[in-house]
This record gives structure tokens, sequence and C-alpha cells, in this order.
């Protein structure tokens, strides 16, 4: 639909309001500060959050980041990994994938491995030294409204109760439990998987007992699956329990200490760090915009972790919002502009990112030895193949996707 004429901006207090300060919205303010165009940020939290979630960039993210000048720092702060690989433990047999091979497409052939939050850091020290942005904390949105020329958004502030601000856009940017979302009356349909994760952490140095191992490694085991992802300092581990007994009897330390004990054996208890549970789900929105109401990230899309696709799909999202809201607001384009962003970036989410996470962990969870040998055999014959390797890498590094998105008119 064509909205009416906005108002002019002075009756409005930003030009566009984003919901959540995570690297996604993060990277779409600055990215839009970068453009002049006025941004307030609204995040729930009191200060950005250093938990355990996303650690995986792909090569074209770190390409994308290079227009704000944040992968330099990011480089600085995290652990290179120029291969990955599926594994069979404990017999150490494996199937090794070097990103080398894209290195004529992309000025970083190989997965970075840091935390997420060090991202929004950077982010939000690029977003603050830019006037156009307003970045507020422990300001959690409660209402979105809109009309044909604005969104105005209520939201609380500490001690003084709601607040309203308006805007001609707004970007809910707040994750799976999006208030934004909500509000435009989106469904988000989609399963949540029956198993959950649990995630943690510990210093043991897992590569001085495993043979090969790359720093990012997702392993088959008797009966089961787990994997490891190294940041600096630390391995993430992820265990997946058995879906015939209580979590509850399998997150507690004496399990977590045998799911450890599993991995690598040794006569000395593991030191575990950060640890939590999770759920997963692949969902998706029927649609990224709802007339001035916009979506980014989980807000929109969510998928299995397998491949480390989630935050790197939603930070390609900043950067064609923010492509879409710029020629918009800056170079005079009609606003169904804003709807090329939703036919470039669902049908990726949704046939890309989401389908090829679903394959991921559906490999990882199969418990067959035969079919688990023809799977091994399949994945190390493509290693050893140039062609079928970069073919591979091309798709799970996320390149052909957004060659595929940038295809779409």
């Amino acid at each position: 639909m064509t909205l009416a004429s906005p108002p002019q901006t002075h009756d409005l207090d930003a030009e566009v309001i984003v919901v959540g300060a995570g690297p996604v919205g993060l990277c779409l303010s600055a990215l839009l500060g970068q453009a002049g165009i006025s941004v307030i940020v609204l995040e729930a939290e009191g200060a950005i959050e250093q938990d355990l979630r996303a650690s995986t960039f792909h090569p074209p993210t770190l390409d994308f980041l290079e227009q704000l000048g944040a992968t330099p720092s990011l480089l600085d702060q995290g652990l290179i990994c120029p291969h990955w690989q599926i594994r069979w433990h404990p017999r150490g047999e494996r199937a090794v994938f070097d990103l080398s091979v894209l290195s004529d497409v992309t000025g970083h052939p190989y997965r970075l491995q840091v935390e997420q939050w060090k991202l929004s850091k950077i982010l939000a020290a690029i977003a603050g030294k830019d006037p156009a942005i307003d970045i507020r904390f422990s300001s959690p949105v409660t209402h979105v409204a809109q009309t044909d020329d604005c969104t105005e958004v209520t939201f609380e502030t500490a001690g003084t109760g709601p607040a309203k601000l308006r805007a001609r856009w707004i970007v809910g940017c707040d994750g799976a439990r999006s208030t934004v979302r909500k509000c435009a009356d989106l469904p988000f349909d989609g399963v949540t998987y029956p198993e959950t994760t649990l995630l943690a952490t510990t210093k043991f140095a897992f590569e001085d007992h495993l043979e090969g191992l790359s720093n990012v490694t997702y392993c088959w085991k008797e009966g089961g699956q787990f994997s490891l992802l190294k940041v600096p300092g630390r391995w993430r581990v992820s265990i997946y329990p058995r879906e015939d007994i209580p979590v509850e009897d399998q997150i507690a330390p004496a399990a977590l200490e045998k799911s450890f004990q599993e991995i690598v054996p040794r006569s000395q208890p593991y030191e575990i760090g950060e640890q939590r549970p999770y759920r997963v789900h692949m969902r998706i929105v029927p649609c990224y915009r709802r007339h001035r109401i916009l979506l980014a990230g989980d807000a929109a899309h969510l998928n299995a972790p397998s491949g480390g696709m989630g935050l790197n799909g939603g930070l390609h999202d900043a950067f064609e919002l923010a492509a879409a809201l710029r020629a918009v607001l800056r170079e005079g384009e009609d606003d169904k502009r804003l709807d090329l962003y939703d036919r470039r970036r669902r049908p990726i989410a949704r046939d890309e990112v989401i389908a090829q996470a679903d394959r991921n962990r559906a490999r990882m969870r199969e418990r067959d030895p035969d079919r688990r040998r023809q799977v091994m055999d399949e994945l190390k014959a493509t290693a050893a193949d140039k062609e079928k390797l970069r073919t591979m890498l091309l798709r799970s590094s996320m390149i052909d996707g957004l060659r595929k998105a940038a295809a779409i008119t």
C-alpha cells in the first residue's frame, strides 16, 4: 500500500525508531546514522547483555561490517577459523571443510568465532559517536500504533512511568518474543523442536586431546551428538540431552560432568563456566512489513543453530533494510521500496537459512551407523573435491543466499 505523505520531520521525535539494542538493531541504527537518518533505539535491558548467544560470523557478514568499520575491532577480539569439520567421536574420523576456496569472492575466507555481545559493544560505540542516534536503555516498549503517516511507540521509563515517541517508521529488532511483532498482529508460524539443548563453557583445552580438532566442530557420538565451538580463551560446548529422560535430570551438575567426560575422559572433574538450556525453534512471519512497521532478525525468523546462520541472517536483514530506508528517506523513492526488502530477505530466510539449518540439524541427529557411514563418506568426498567443496561452502557460508536475494527486483 502507498501511504499518505508523512508529517514534517519537526513533528516527529525521529525518522526511525528501532526497538532492540542487540547486534541487529545496533547495526541497523549505525547504518541509518551513517546516512544522516535520525534514529532512537529503545532497549528493555539496562545495558548490553554479555550472555551465551551466537558466536559464529560468516565471511560475507565480515565483508558487510567493513562498511561500518566494525570488522577490524571484531577480528581483534575473535578467533579466525580457516576450516570447520564434522567429526565421528571417539574414532576421530572427520570431514574438514577448508574455507580458503572462497578467497576469490570474499575478503574474509574464514569463519570468525567471537561472542555476539562483543559486536554489540563495538556497534554501540560507533553509534554513540553519531549525533543522529539516540540509544536509550531501560526502556521496554509496551505498545506500538501506526497511522497513515507515522508510528507511535509507548515505552516505560525508570521512575517516570510510560512515555511516547513518534517516528515515520519503526523497526522491531526485539528478538523471538518481539513486542513489535505482536503489536503488528503478525503470526509467528512454525515449530518448536522437541529437544532441549544445553550450552556450557569450559577453559579445558580439547584441542590438546582430540587430534586435528577444528575450532568449529560438529560431532556424532554413540546414540547422540554434541558440538565444540571455540572462542578466545574457552570452548562453548553444546550438549543435546536424551529426549526420554527429563531435561532437569540431565542438566544437573553430575549429568553435565558425565557429558563432558564422554568427550575427553579425565581423572579430574571439569571446571564448567557459564551454562544455559534453551529450546530451538523454526519460525517465520508471513511478511517483514506491515505498513510502517518493519521486522528484522529474530523478531522475523528463527532457525536451528546448526551452521551458525541466525545472527548472520539478522545482520544481513539490517544491511538490506538500511538500504531500503535510505532509498525512501534520502533518495526520494516510493515506500514500495520497503516491500523489496521483504521480497529479498524473507524467501532467503525461509528457503536458505531455516531450511538449511533444519537439514544440518537432521544430519547431526542421525543415529543409524550405516547411514552415518554413508553421510561421512559423502562429506569427505565433497571436502576432497575443490569444486564440490566450493559449491557447498558458497551455500553454507550464506554467499549463495545473498546472491539470490540481490537478483530479486
